[in-house]
C-alpha cells in the first residue's frame, strides 16, 4: 500500500504502468518520462484532475496545457487536422514535437487544458514507457513538465521530487530524458501560415523545409506552454554571454570555456540542450549565490537552448 505524504516511486515495467493507469484514471497526478523532460500528467478530460495539476504545479490558469495522444486517430478526434498537419504529424509523430490547431467542438476535454482558447495543443510522444503508458488508457493525457511553475524542468525522476515533493502522488522511474528540452511547439494557422511558439530539438531551419518561411509574428499571446518571459528559473540571478566569472558565480560553461560544469566541452549543442537542465539544478543547489553561463551558438537547437536561458535569467 501507497503511504500517505510520500510520493509513490514506481517502476517503468507492467506493474508500475499497471500502478500509473489505475492513478490516472482515478482522476490522480502521475510524473512520466517523456524523450523530453518529465510530465505532470491527468486525464485530460477531467476538469477535476486537471485542476490538481495547476494546484501541484502553482501554475497560472491562463497558461494552457500539452494534451499527449497515443495515435494520430486519437489527435484527430480532438483537433481538425489539415494537409500541414498531417505533413508534419507523419514525419515527427512519434516525437518531440507540438501541433496547436484547431479544437474539434466536441473534442471532450476539460476546459481548463486550452486555458479558453479554441485551439489545443496537441504531442504524440516516442518515449516507450510514456508510449506504454498511453496504450494503456482510453482517455489522453494533460502533463505539462512536473515541477513547480516558473522553476527548472525536470530531467530526472530525484528534479521531480525535489520540485513538487508530495504534490506529485507518483513518479515513475524512467531514468534520465535524452533530449532534455521541451518540446518544439509550431501553431498551424489558416491559408498555409504557420508560427513557432517554442523553440525545441527540432529546429526552425528544419521545419522550414517542410512548411516554408515562418509567418510573420502577429501581437504576442500566450497560444501555448513556455511563452511566459519568466520560466526555467534556478532561483538565483542568471548571467547570460559570460566569458569570465566572479567569485561568488557558479559558472555553467561551453566549448573552451569550461567552468563549475560543461554543457559540451566538444561544442555540440546536442549535447547542451539534453544537459542545460541538469546543470541548472547543479547550480540551483551550489552554494554560490549568482550564475553564469557561458556563450551559446544561436543556431540550430541553440536558439531553444538560449530561449530557455533568457527566460530563466528574467526577473
Amino acid at each position: 500500500m501507497p503511504r500517505k505524504n510520500v510520493t509513490e516511486q514506481l517502476s517503468a515495467k507492467d506493474e508500475g504502468l499497471a500502478r500509473a493507469a489505475e492513478i490516472l484514471a482515478d482522476g490522480g497526478l502521475v510524473a512520466v518520462p517523456t524523450e523530453t523532460v518529465y510530465g505532470l500528467a491527468a486525464r485530460a478530460d477531467s476538469a477535476e484532475a486537471v485542476a490538481r495539476i495547476y494546484d501541484a504545479k502553482g501554475r497560472p490558469s491562463f497558461n494552457p496545457l500539452i494534451v499527449h495522444v497515443k495515435s494520430i486517430e486519437q489527435a484527430e478526434a480532438l483537433a481538425y487536422f489539415d494537409e500541414s498537419a498531417r505533413g508534419l504529424a507523419a514525419r515527427y509523430w512519434p516525437g518531440p514535437l507540438t501541433l496547436v490547431l484547431p479544437m474539434r467542438e466536441r473534442a471532450g476535454l476539460a476546459a481548463a487544458v486550452s486555458a479558453g482558447l479554441p485551439t489545443i495543443a496537441l504531442r504524440h510522444p516516442g518515449h516507450p514507457v510514456m508510449s506504454a503508458l498511453l496504450d494503456r488508457l482510453d482517455f489522453p493525457l494533460a502533463a505539462p513538465s512536473a515541477n513547480r511553475s516558473e522553476g527548472v524542468s525536470p530531467t530526472k525522476p530525484e528534479h521531480v521530487m525535489a520540485s513538487l515533493g508530495v504534490s506529485c502522488p507518483a513518479v515513475i522511474l524512467g531514468g534520465p530524458t535524452q533530449a532534455g528540452l521541451e518540446s518544439t511547439i509550431v501553431a498551424l494557422r489558416k491559408e498555409g501560415e504557420w508560427s513557432l511558439l517554442r523553440p525545441g530539438p527540432i529546429t526552425k531551419e528544419t521545419l522550414e523545409q517542410t512548411l516554408g518561411p515562418e509567418s510573420p509574428k502577429s501581437a504576442v499571446k500566450i497560444e501555448a506552454p513556455g511563452q511566459l518571459a519568466r520560466h526555467y528559473s534556478p532561483g538565483k540571478p542568471v548571467r547570460l554571454e559570460a566569458t569570465e566569472v566572479a567569485p561568488d558565480e557558479f559558472w555553467i560553461g561551453f566549448g573552451p570555456l569550461d567552468g563549475d560544469c560543461n554543457l559540451s566541452e566538444s561544442g555540440d549543442l546536442n549535447l547542451a540542450a539534453a544537459q542545460l537542465y541538469e546543470n541548472l539544478h547543479r547550480a540551483a543547489a551550489s552554494s554560490k549565490p549568482r550564475i553564469a553561463v557561458a556563450p551559446i551558438p544561436e543556431s540550430g537547437v541553440g536558439r531553444a537552448i538560449n530561449d530557455r536561458l533568457r527566460r530563466a535569467a528574467t526577473q
